[in-house]
């Protein structure tokens, strides 16, 4: 059973690695499909039960900072789910540019990219990964993944 933790900044392809790679095996849960208050508890309480019911699944969130993540770690360490992250390492204009595609709901306001981009802070293994994974976009829909140097 594995807790895969995105992390990256808005448009930067998470959401779309996540259909490509991990629909067909893994639970999903995103912040963005809840309604707007509880967020926090409503995703912590989805992810328990996918957990309890020992099913994989992804959480995608920008997941920016330390405590973030430092959260989701400590519910998957309470399962005893593998740990696993996923760093999108896309620039913020890279990302307002992906954003600019966007309809609806989907679009952020470009601050929001900013403002992420000055809390973004690259994972490590001392956080208390598993395994941890670097992607970046290599074309439409379309991503390389590497290995994150351990430490």
């Amino acid at each position: 059973m594995e807790l895969v933790i995105f992390i990256g900044l808005q448009a930067s392809g998470k959401s779309t690695f996540y259909r490509t790679h991990f629909a067909d095996t893994h639970e999903y849960v995103s912040k963005d499909m809840l309604p707007n208050n509880k967020k926090n508890e409503q995703q912590m309480a989805r992810i328990i039960d996918a957990l309890q019911a020992q099913c994989s699944i992804v959480v995608d969130n920008t997941n920016p900072a330390l405590d973030d993540r430092a959260a989701l770690i400590a519910l998957g360490r309470t399962y005893d789910a593998e740990i696993i992250g996923y760093y999108f390492d896309a620039a913020a204009k890279q990302c307002v540019e992906r954003n600019k595609q966007r309809e609806g709901k989907a679009r952020v306001p470009d601050k929001v990219i900013y403002i992420t981009a000055s809390r973004l802070t690259q994972p490590t293994y001392a956080e208390g990964f598993d395994r941890l994974y670097v992607v970046e976009i290599a074309g439409n829909d379309e991503f390389r993944v590497c290995d994150a140097t351990n430490g």
